[in-house]
């Protein structure tokens, strides 16, 4: 009963609602004004108001037929049209309309003026849609027309007027409250002047009041099923128990426009939906009536789902996934869709295990597995199960995995950074497993009494004094069962600083040492020289010039190979981008309640993160790896305790990185919401400032304070995790300290506790920077952006920002005068480097406004969108046109782009899944091709691909459009045949005319730049001439033309011509050639045509049997297969079979063959090889040639040639020619050479580029040192002593070539120590 009544009672509502919005159409309202109260038919004014915008122009009609339209001078509401006195001309039926900005708007109700001395005739209406409902409230309206009259409500039955209203206007509401059957009735309305209550108007037409719900209930079914893919049918079947009723259908989303009616088929109707689309999805009910208007009660609801995709389902394990034999468990199964079955599957079994029917789903329903044993260990996972068939898509679905254990599973255990200890660095052991744990505990190998334990898992190892290294192993305990511990991980060792060495880092510490000993050697060698040079007083600098050049030269060569060089300094500044940050938000299924059950959610926006850590108060807690399609991890906690208070955030682990941490979200108590965050950008004074408050959860109020307030400054609704409060403009007065609340959407309201306070200062800036790319902001993943700020200040610094935080900075450039400017580079876009940038400089104190920001997008990572023109593609100059936009996700923020502009032309954010670009009063400098995008601001601008490019037309006249057919408009009795009518615009119909007959084949809707016609199985009925023109799909006065005509030429009627070709089939490039074409019949008319090509190339009408037709001055395109068919005169396009097909090839030579080899090019022992050449033409003689040999090889007609490599002659490179037997003395091109080659092959070097260098490096380095060494050996002196008795002269060191020195160790003698007896011993140095 009470379902009953609230169903009533809604529906009653929705029927109030319909009414509201049926006062606000865009009817307009029409009246009468006379300034004769008592006699009002002496001097008549019509008067026309528009409901709710103002119009340029307005429209009287009477009995139907356009009277009179005014042109005011300026924009209004309303017109008057004068009419004077009625007379017999005057009287008729009257409407009004005025003109909207794409037509003009709906008729006014009817106004009847009758015959001189009468009021107008009443209206009268029930201001609802369905048979009213017992318990609801009815309005009856009832229209005068005349201001100041009395309304007068009559029942059939009654003497008396039931009610009277005394208006001040010209309408008066009639109300009943509370429905009751007794209501029932036929009503009347009339009126009557005030002064003369004995002049009535006529009675209005009789108006009948039936109240539904007298019968019971019927029955709404669907066939074949609720829930259908977009496109299938659907029938909807109401059946009661009364014969002979009539049947109505309704949708509650839209009363008004699904609203349906039929008669019954004994007792039940169908209503059929043959096309269902998405907008048919809704609640539905149905109810019936007899012929007196008496209804039944309404049906039961009925949820109708129409979609290409089911929505997800989640599978939930209670109490644990890991279970002891013998427990009982339940799979508990959550889903959107009330009242569709749900199966659960194992994975293995192609049949469900256990299925819940449709009646006992409400959407959150459990299975039950009793008695658990090993075999009901496995991965399980739930889905919808429909008994009928639909070509729905399955939804994604989560797996959960039973493990049915004596000891849970051993779990995972790895290291992070890595394995190896470094020097005064730690290391951190992870200990994961898929579900939730109560405890980790730690072993260490080396020692016994080693034991750690952990809630979260992880274990920070050092090595003081080695004591860190050594094999480890983990375990686990979980809550069900906590005195069973895990079987242990898989060991692992941690090693020390020293580690294992590798291949690759001994090569490089060897090379490195090489180039330390190498330069340490050149310097001593350097040295020496100097040092020895000096003490032997050589006068020679060659030397040392020599020794010095060389080391110099091997000192660059080291400096190069280790990439000391690095050039110049680049002038742009590269963006190092971090690891994009992660968003970090709450869910709950208790709204009004929240931390009866919270999730925390993790999603980054960079499609490689590997896995999500959500760390509490600095520690990590949980890991787990996201869905890969989605990137994004879930944390349950679910009902708070005092244990889960705390401040929370997250990171995204990638493959070598960690990302920065999210937003913390601090969570203050069991029964409060989570604190929000307040944040703000800069305030500018005179500008305007948001400030942002983010809450976490979806659902919620905002509010924002300001300290010494008592009051909340501003609120907002339900708008989402974030709200944003606007100051119009900052001033001194709203500096101050604010902060904002949460509150939950329904009374009494539960508060978060303040946020952080928030502090606003205005401070005096420089001007803000001009900030833009250097190419378009919307960019594919792997292009280059280069942003460029620059403010016409000297020696400033800037700063480069993404989503307000600081990711860049450059330096000022003292040496350079005049305006700063600094470039900041992003050499490959990523998918996570989207977002809102923005730029500022500072000097030494003072910082910039920042600047406008611009929206770098990242696409191809959604599918692309739809855009749509309204009206049409094609508008007038100076008129309006509307592109939507229609993406397949909602809540997307959009931008429109043109073809040739740098940046978006447009930006919407929608809360649907489409967006309207408004272009006002366009001009020629429009016209151009439109695309649009879609992406999220949340998560990095991640965008999807552009849509198809919308060309728009801004022109007086329709581009001419092109009429083809495919295959050939020359086809042969009984084939197929398509007819393209081609053009320029995009989504217009098409409208395809044969000359001669009145009708024409129409296509409408077509979202494409052409139109398609097919005519299947041609006959003679199909010959003819044809033409197309555009014909759009929505009201414009655009001039449309024709398309050029298509002649239908159907073969197979006539005998066939011959088709001969002169002076050959052969000809250069610049000869005439001549094709004629020999029919059977005279009077005919002859068309030439050629392979390819859609059309025919000419048509000729000889007075004989033959037609010429000539070819001057021939190209390479003129090659080709030609043929030509003829038709008679007294039928045209009726033609004959074609005639023999003729290939003419223009060319100076024949085309090349091709060669090959069989059966391969590399020769086997005791085998041959056969070459095949083969060429395009029949008829020809073939020659092979060796490379290496003046006379050809060998002659062939089939072009095959067998080679044998008898004393290895058959290797090498060939080639082949053919020649035509008609023409012998022109000979092909020679084909693509062919190498035959032994059976050892090639040898393959793998030899990279790298290894190239540093061995083309070696070489130099040793011949240039042993050229050194070599000239330093011919040209070292023996070192000789002289004495001069004579003149006490220096003793001097005489240099003599090494070819006239004595063997090494020998001693040589002075004359003057030798008289002395003493013998001195000198060695010469190499």
């Amino acid at each position: 009963m009470m379902l009953r009544t609230f169903t009533l009672l809604l529906v009653c509502i929705w029927l109030n609602l319909g009414t509201v919005s049926m006062a606000v159409e865009s009817q307009p309202e029409l009246w009468i004004e006379s300034n004769y109260p008592q006699a009002p038919w002496e001097n008549i004014t019509l008067r026309c108001r528009s409901p709710s915008r103002v119009s340029s122009k307005f429209l009287l009609l009477k009995d139907n037929t356009q009277m009179t339209w005014i042109r005011p001078s300026y924009k209004t509401f309303q017109v008057s049209f004068f009419i004077g006195a009625l007379t017999e001309s005057n009287t008729g039926v009257y409407r009004c309309c005025y003109w909207k900005e794409r037509g003009w708007s709906k008729p006014s109700k009817i106004l009847e003026l009758e015959a001189p001395g009468q009021l107008p005739k009443p209206i009268f209406w029930i201001q609802a849609e369905t048979p009213p409902l017992p318990g609801c409230n009815v309005n009856i309206l009832c229209h005068g027309w005349l201001q100041d009259l009395v309304f007068m409500l009559f029942k059939e039955g009654y003497t008396e007027p039931v009610d009277y209203q005394v208006p001040t206007g010209t309408m008066a509401i009639f109300s009943i409250d509370n429905l009751a059957p007794e209501n029932e009735g036929v009503y009347i309305c009339r009126t009557h002047i005030q002064m003369l209550p004995s002049l009535w108007s006529e009675p209005s037409n009789p108006l009948k009041l039936v109240v539904a719900g007298l019968y019971p209930k019927p029955t709404l079914t669907a066939l074949p099923g609720p829930i259908l893919a977009p496109g299938e049918s659907l029938s909807l079947r109401c059946q009661g128990p009364i014969y002979g009723m009539t049947f109505a259908l309704m949708r509650l989303e839209d009363l008004k426009k699904s609203f349906y009616h039929k008669k019954s088929v004994k007792n039940e109707a169908y209503f059929y939906f043959r096309d269902l689309k998405i907008q048919d999805t809704g609640h539905y009910l149905c109810f019936y009536y007899d012929a007196s208007y008496r209804g039944s009660l309404l049906s039961d609801i009925l949820k109708i789902w129409v979609t290409d995709t089911f929505p997800k389902t989640w599978l939930l394990v209670r109490p644990s996934p890991v279970v002891q034999m013998g427990q009982n468990v339940s799979l508990r199964c959550r889903g959107l869709m009330d009242g569709v079955g749900l199966a659960l599957y194992k994975r293995g079994d192609e049949r469900p295990l256990q299925v819940l029917d449709a009646t006992s789903n409400t959407g959150n329903k459990s299975f039950f597995l009793k008695n658990v044993t090993y075999r009901d260990a496995g991965i399980y996972s739930c889905h919808y199960y429909l008994t009928w068939k639909t070509s729905i898509k399955m939804a994604t679905y989560n797996t959960v995995e039973l493990m049915v254990v004596d000891k849970p599973p051993k779990p995972s255990l790895s290291a992070w950074p890595s394995s190896v200890f470094k020097v005064g660095k730690t290391i951190t052991l992870q200990c994961r497993v898929s579900h939730p744990v109560l405890e980790f505990s730690l072993e260490w190998e080396e020692s016994a009494t080693f034991q750690k334990f952990s809630v979260d898992g992880d274990f920070i190892i050092t090595n003081i004094e080695g004591q860190g290294t050594g094999t480890y192993s983990c375990s686990y305990r979980i809550e069900a069962h906590p005195n069973i511990w895990s079987h242990r991980s898989e060991p692992l060792k941690l090693v020390g600083p020293a580690g294992f060495l590798t291949w690759h880092s001994i090569l490089n510490e060897a090379l490195r040492m090489s180039l330390i000993v190498q330069l340490v050697s050149l310097v001593l060698l350097v040295l020496w020289i100097r040092w020895k040079c000096r003490t032997l007083r050589l006068r020679e600098a060659w030397l040392l010039g020599t020794a010095q050049g060389v080391a110099m030269l091997f000192v660059l060569m080291a400096l190069l190979c280790c990439g000391l060089c690095n050039g110049a300094l680049a002038e742009e500044i590269e963006i190092v981008m971090p690891t994009p940050k992660p968003e970090l938000w709450a869910e709950t299924n208790f709204p009004l309640a929240p931390w009866k059950n919270l999730t925390l959610w993790c999603r980054s926006p960079s499609g490689s993160t590997k896995e999500f850590v959500l760390l509490k108060d600095g520690t990590g807690w949980i890991a787990t790896r996201p869905a890969s399609e989605q990137v994004r991890a879930a944390f349950p906690l679910g009902a708070l305790t005092h244990s889960h208070t705390g401040s929370y955030h997250c990171h995204s682990w990638e493959e070598m990185a960690v990302s920065e941490p999210s937003e913390a979200l601090e969570l203050v108590g069991t029964d409060i919401l989570p604190k929000p965050v307040i944040s703000a950008s800069l305030p500018i004074r005179g500008q305007e400032l948001q400030i942002r408050c983010k809450g976490w959860l979806e659902g919620l109020g905002f509010a924002l304070y300001k300290k010494g307030e008592q009051e909340p400054v501003q609120q907002l609704g339900a708008v989402g995790r974030e709200a944003f409060f606007t100051i119009q403009r900052m001033a001194d007065q709203e500096e101050g300290n604010y902060s904002c609340r949460t509150h939950t959407e329904m009374q009494p309201f539960k508060w978060s506790e303040p946020s952080q306070p928030l502090e606003l200062v205005i401070k005096e800036m420089y001007p803000k920077p001009f900030f833009e790319t250097w190419t378009s902001p919307v960019v594919t993943p792997g292009s280059r952006v280069t942003f460029n700020c620059s403010t016409s200040r000297e020696h400033m610094s800037f700063i480069l920002y993404k989503d307000d935080n600081e990711i860049a900075s450059s330096d000022p450039v003292w040496e350079n005068p005049g305006a700063s400017v600094a470039h900041f580079l992003i050499i490959s876009v990523g998918i996570g480097d989207g977002g809102n940038y923005s730029c500022r400089y500072y000097d030494f104190s003072i910082w910039s406004e920042p600047s406008d920001p611009v929206e770098l997008i990242v696409t191809d990572f959604y599918p692309k969108p739809t855009l749509l023109a309204q009206p049409g593609p094609v508008v007038l100059p100076g008129k309006n046109v509307t592109l939507r936009c229609q993406g397949i996700l909602q809540g997307m923020r959009f931008a429109l782009l043109q073809e040739g502009t740098h940046t978006p032309l447009q930006f919407q954010s929608a809360l649907g899944t489409s967006a309207d670009f408004l272009l006002n009063t366009v001009g020629a400098e429009d016209s151009g091709n439109y695309s649009c995008i879609y992406y999220e601001t949340t998560m990095s601008n991640r965008g999807s691909s552009p849509s198809v490019p919308l060309m728009i037309w801004v022109t007086d006249t329709f581009p001419r459009p092109w009429l083809s057919a495919e295959p050939s408009s020359v086809v042969t009795m009984g084939q197929n045949v398509t007819l393209w009518c081609q053009g320029p615009v995009n989504g217009v119909g098409y409208i395809l005319h044969k000359e001669g007959e009145a009708t024409s084949m129409q296509l409408w809707g077509s979202t494409s730049n052409e139109g398609v016609f097919p005519i299947t199985n041609i006959s003679g009925a199909s010959i003819g001439r044809y033409s197309c023109c555009y014909h759009p799909d929505w009201m414009s006065p655009i001039k449309i033309q024709p398309s050029n005509t298509l002649e239908l030429i159907v073969t197979g009627l006539l005998p066939k011509p011959r088709l001969l070709v002169q002076p050959g089939p052969m000809v250069a490039p610049g000869e005439n050639v001549t094709l004629q074409c020999q029919g059977e019949l005279p009077d005919s008319t002859f068309v030439l045509l050629k392979e390819g090509t859609q059309q025919p190339l000419e048509q000729q009408r000889p007075s004989g049997y033959r037609a010429d037709f000539w070819m001057p001055v021939v190209r390479d395109q003129d090659s080709g297969v030609y043929s030509c068919v003829y038709y008679l005169d007294s039928a045209p396009l009726a033609a004959s079979n074609y005639s023999n097909s003729l290939e003419i090839w223009v060319t100076d030579k024949p085309p090349k063959p091709s060669l090959s080899a069989w059966p391969s090019t590399v020769f086997k022992l005791g085998k041959d090889v056969t070459l095949q050449c083969r060429g395009p033409l029949p008829g020809v003689e073939f020659v092979l040639e060796h490379d290496g040999e003046d006379a050809p090889q060998q002659f062939s007609e089939d072009g095959d040639f067998v080679i044998n490599n008898v004393e290895g002659k058959g290797i090498g490179n060939y080639s082949c020619s053919y020649r035509l037997q008609a023409y012998p003395d022109i000979w092909s091109e020679p084909s693509d050479a062919l190498e035959l080659v032994g059976a050892a092959g090639p040898v393959a070097q793998e030899c990279t580029v790298g290894n190239i260098v540093r061995s083309t490096l070696i070489v130099v380095v040793v011949v240039a040192l042993g050229m050194v060494l070599a000239i330093e050996w011919k040209k070292w002196p023996r070192l000789r002593t002289r004495g001069s008795e004579t003149d006490g002269r220096d003793q001097t060191i005489v240099l003599e070539e090494c070819n006239q020195e004595g063997e090494p160790g020998t001693t040589t003698n002075s004359p003057s120590l030798a008289s002395q007896g003493i013998s001195v011993e000198l060695t010469v140095p190499i």
